[in-house]
């Protein structure tokens, strides 16, 4: 859910209310999650406003990027789960590109594949127009376990 919660406030500020109406939950519950990020530093109060004698709180992230820890050894990489059930979720009928393609690379290849993945994201993002509905791209190039003998 907080990872939601992020995802609301790419587009902009949002008060609690807001954040709850937008991801469909309790005001409580998005007021608990809100909360928990605030606290780690991942979101913070960028404006307030006066309605009717309550003060506004509308949060926002304090920078453009996050930097999570790399996940340690026999644990789950928690942001690749995350965008995997953000792409489960998706709204029946909407633009999804998803492969998965097995390849034997040499190291040499292997290498070559991340700096092209690399320069890929790079060039998409030059393209970025926060006017338009948002996308994710989510790239994983990895060695499985080898299962032969």
């Amino acid at each position: 859910m907080r990872h939601r919660v992020l995802r609301v406030l790419r587009d902009g500020p949002a008060t609690v209310t807001q954040i709850a109406t937008r991801l469909g939950i309790a005001k409580g519950s998005s007021n608990y999650h809100v909360k928990v990020l605030a606290k780690a530093g991942l979101i913070e109060v960028v404006a307030t406003r006066k309605v009717r004698g309550v003060t506004e709180l509308y949060y926002g992230k304090p920078s453009k990027v996050i930097e999570l820890p790399a996940s340690g050894a026999g644990q789950p990489d928690i942001l690749m789960r995350h965008a995997l059930a953000d792409v489960e979720s998706a709204p029946d009928g909407s633009l999804n590109d998803l492969r998965l393609k097995h390849l034997r690379l040499s190291p040499e290849h292997y290498e070559l594949a991340v700096a092209k993945i690399q320069a890929l994201h790079a060039e998409l993002a030059e393209l970025n127009d926060p006017a338009q509905p948002s996308s994710d791209l989510f790239t994983a190039l990895y060695r499985p376990r080898d299962l032969r003998q």
